[in-house]
């Protein structure tokens, strides 16, 4: 069964990794745009415009202080070769170059573009303020921006920011996991302990139950409770069918021996009857010889019918009975045969009624209170009650005579087996029998008046109803 367990848990990882992996994907994508676009992307884009907006000024400046000095509308600044010792040294520097002329940045901080030129012997030097613009200062300002730029770079943001997220899902994702095993395996628990125990149930072990933590709360609670319920009643079936099968083996020699007795008799009687008719001489002692033998043959006789009875097959037609009525009939019955014994009826008020064969109903309640009246004897006294117990219709007798010996319990309802005198040890292995036929059961109980007690069961006509 950890078979469910290992599903489980795997469904939980294939419905989760791959969303994960999705989200990781979406997250990193989004995280690495967010981060060139809000930090370096943008700081490289405004530096990248101010360089070329620089260029540009630079270039039209330089163009325009070209075409004041072309057309005449600027003065120069003259240094003269022959006080060249006192130029400041960028003049000197462009005079020692050799170049015709040269245009650049000047002043502090670049503020200003200046054009020299060679002429008559000396350098004219023509300059054109910026406006405030310091050209060099810019320069430095670009630079400083490309150089972080440059780090941020460097510094590989979105890997980090990819290993941290990464990680951070991965902890959730595993924190995840644990509760899911947890659930895993309490899912598959009491799957696993009813698998065992439909498996050892299959097996032979009838008395396989699973203990219930309390009411069902969920469908794994009514199946156990539904393994417990279909445990019993295959428990109780089994029961009945093993007993019927044994009844049914003794069913079968008890014919046989009714048959063979019977066979018997019938030519010992009439041999009997003509010795006793061939032989007056000494007619007393005859006589006397022949009421022996016919007393035997009787009892014989009534062993035979037992024997056939119990052999017999009642049909089996359930009807709808008043089980008071008929325990009120029984026990009519039962008081011209023992009018000194008394007889106490308690009767269920509501009247309860089962859904039984009434002749074999009749069978029981006869044998049971014969029985108890016969326990009881002269004086004693027997209860008959009906009541219901877990939905069922229970007739229970009780009798105030010995009881039953260590040795009667242990055989209580085998066939052939009596602790009475003149008893076949018949009698309740029928009503056993019929209980079990009518679909109910017969038990000892403990006695109320201090000799045995007996309960039937049988089912409810409102249960069978429903």
């Amino acid at each position: 069964m950890n078979r469910l367990r290992h599903q489980l848990i795997t469904a939980f990882l294939a419905a989760t990794l791959l969303p994960l992996a999705a989200t990781v994907l979406i997250t990193t994508t989004l995280l690495d745009r967010s981060l060139r676009y809000a930090t370096t992307g943008e700081l490289d884009h405004l530096a990248r415009t101010l360089e070329t907006t620089g260029k540009q000024f630079y270039q039209r400046e330089r163009a325009a202080l070209k075409d004041d000095v072309a057309g005449g509308r600027i003065a120069p600044i003259r240094y003269d070769a022959g006080a060249r010792d006192g130029w400041p040294p960028d003049i000197r520097a462009f005079w020692d170059g050799g170049d015709a002329d040269r245009v650049g940045i000047a002043g502090p901080g670049g503020g200003r573009v200046e054009y020299l030129r060679r002429a008559g012997g000396g350098v004219e030097m023509y300059t054109r303020d910026l406006g405030g613009i310091r050209m060099e200062d810019l320069s430095v300002e670009l630079g400083q921006t490309r150089r972080i730029v440059n780090d941020f770079d460097a510094r590989d943001l979105h890997r980090g920011f990819t290993l941290a997220l990464l990680a951070l899902i991965g902890a959730v994702w595993l924190v995840s996991l644990v509760p899911v095993a947890v659930i895993a395996h309490r899912i598959s628990r009491p799957i696993q302990q009813l698998t065992a125990a439909l498996t050892d149930f299959a097996g032979g072990d009838w008395s396989r139950r699973l203990e219930a933590a309390g009411p069902p709360r969920d469908e794994v609670g009514m199946a156990v409770a539904a393994f417990n319920a279909m445990a019993d009643q295959l428990a109780d079936s089994r029961e009945r069918l093993v007993y019927l099968t044994r009844i049914a083996s003794w069913q079968s020699l008890a014919r046989k021996t009714a048959h063979e007795l019977k066979n018997s008799l019938t030519p010992i009687r009439l041999t009997v009857e003509e010795i006793q008719a061939r032989h007056p001489a000494d007619r007393a002692f005859v006589d006397h010889a022949v009421q022996i033998v016919i007393s035997e043959i009787e009892s014989l006789e009534r062993r035979v019918r037992a024997f056939s009875e119990f052999a017999g097959e009642p049909p089996a037609a359930p009807e709808i009975i008043d089980i008071n009525a008929l325990v009120t009939e029984r026990a009519a019955l039962l008081r011209p045969v023992h009018p000194e014994t008394s007889c106490l009826l308690q009767l269920d008020g509501r009247h309860p009624r089962v859904d039984a064969a009434p002749d074999l109903v009749k069978g029981i309640l006869t044998n049971l209170l014969q029985n108890a009246a016969e326990a009881a004897g002269a004086g004693g006294s027997i209860v008959a009650r009906t009541t219901t117990v877990d939905g069922r219709v229970a007739i229970e007798v009780h009798d105030s005579g010995p009881g039953l010996s260590a040795d009667a319990l242990a055989t209580l309802f085998e066939p052939t087996i009596t602790f009475k005198k003149d008893g076949m040890g018949l009698g309740l292995s029928i009503v056993k029998k019929n209980a079990v036929l009518c679909g109910g059961d017969v038990t000892r109980v403990p006695g109320e008046l201090g000799g045995a007690a007996f309960r039937v069961t049988l089912p409810a006509a409102d249960a069978a109803a429903e």
